[in-house]
């Protein structure tokens, strides 16, 4: 039987990376079920704006990146965007790609009890092995490492939960929207990880690797793997919060990240636990160390009108995997990188959310494919969020939220 996977897992498997991860579990161990609903919230927001992505790929013909300095374009609004998609995707990309290493490292010390002093050579592994995901380059390959890979993620995770027996009606409950007090930044880190906007470009631009001849048969597969791909991520999302607030929310434990929860879970719960939580992490860090990369290589090709698949692609993605190889191996903490970052993604959100919308009307570019009523509404109510969630992001960085 064929998997109803495709570009949608990349995506999904690009937002469940350890960032994630590490925000769910933060988000169960001090809040319990109460904030199931943004992580719901997030997931559709998700699947509206990424279903427009795909849509753009496929009827447009271009990429985000394509779209942005298209003609037609204002030139203000062209060479902001040059500027935000450099600094937030090639420099936080860098940055953040530590971290996906750092927390592949860390779920793979956690499920197969690896010595403290073995984090750099599984470092090194794990990079080893990105690298040659990104050299060899076919989409086929990519692909259906990253299927592999989310699925793998929904099996442990969901294996986890399992063996923490969650409170049913407390989890029912949790889809109520509400903030328990001090949860605030906390909503708003669970829905920020999830609406990404690197994955907008890399979901335009790999749709049409995966569909060349487009058509409306591509647009209808498009979508339901959209729904379907993004659906489980959000799930996997669900189920890593519903884990921990099963099993430390209450407990007084102080967890830092989801190797914590690993090895928190083994006295009450088995080795099986363990073993589960960090494979869980193991494969959201790999997807995510994969899947930057690329992502920066489409946007920054994209906007710069290099050729997309060919040596300069593979250099930006290569530059990307070894800047944040290097970090993580050293144990440098690159906060001047993530800073910047965070300032420019906090801006590029709503900036790219809105130009895509407005493209997204344009019948010049998408025919008959252009969004109607619903998709706009929907849109329109993203954009309204990404932007107090870009506001909240750039004043935080910039040390005026606290």
């Amino acid at each position: 039987m064929k998997l109803p996977f495709g570009p949608g897992a990349l995506v999904a498997a690009a937002f469940i990376g350890p960032g994630t991860v590490t925000a769910c579990t933060m988000a169960g161990a001090n809040f319990g079920y109460a904030l199931i609903w943004a992580l719901v919230f997030a997931t559709v927001a998700t699947v509206v704006l990424q279903d427009m992505s795909a849509r753009l790929g496929i009827a447009g013909g271009m990429g985000l990146g394509e779209a942005l300095v298209a003609p037609g374009t204002p030139v203000a609004l062209k060479w902001l965007s040059i500027v935000l998609v450099l600094a937030a995707l090639a420099l936080g990309n860098a940055a953040y790609e530590a971290g996906n290493l750092s927390g592949g490292a860390l779920g793979a010390g956690a499920a197969f009890g690896l010595p403290a002093g073995s984090q750099r050579l599984v470092v090194w592994g794990l990079a080893a092995l990105a690298a040659v995901v990104l050299v060899i380059g076919r989409y086929k390959v990519l692909e259906r490492l990253l299927v592999g890979l989310v699925i793998l993620m929904s099996l442990a995770f969901a294996g986890s939960l399992v063996l923490v027996r969650p409170d049913i009606s407390a989890l029912m409950g949790g889809l109520r929207p509400g903030l328990p007090e001090g949860s605030l930044l906390t909503a708003i880190a669970l829905i920020g990880t999830t609406i990404v906007p690197y994955n907008l470009f890399l979901h335009a631009a790999s749709v049409r690797e995966k569909w060349p001849e487009g058509g409306t048969e591509a647009l209808r597969a498009a979508s339901a793997d959209t729904r379907v791909s993004i659906g489980l991520g959000g799930l996997i999302s669900i189920l890593i919060l519903s884990t921990a607030a099963a099993s430390l929310f209450g407990s007084g434990m102080i967890i830092q990240n989801a190797g914590d929860m690993a090895a928190s879970l083994e006295p009450a719960y088995g080795p099986v636990a363990r073993l589960m939580v960090g494979t869980g992490l193991f494969a959201a860090g790999l997807s995510s160390a994969v899947t930057a990369p690329i992502a920066t290589a489409y946007a920054v090709c994209e906007v710069t009108g290099r050729a997309k698949r060919g040596k300069t692609f593979r250099g930006i993605a290569l530059a990307v995997l070894a800047v944040g190889t290097m970090i993580a191996s050293l144990g440098i903490k690159p906060v001047t990188l993530i800073l910047i970052a965070q300032v420019a993604n906090g801006a590029l959100l709503p900036i790219i959310a809105v130009f895509l919308i407005v493209t997204m009307n344009r019948r010049s570019i998408l025919g008959d494919n252009v969004n109607g009523l619903w998709s706009n509404v929907l849109g329109g109510a993203v954009v309204i969020v990404a932007a107090g969630f870009g506001v909240r992001l750039v004043m935080r960085a910039l040390g005026l939220w606290p």
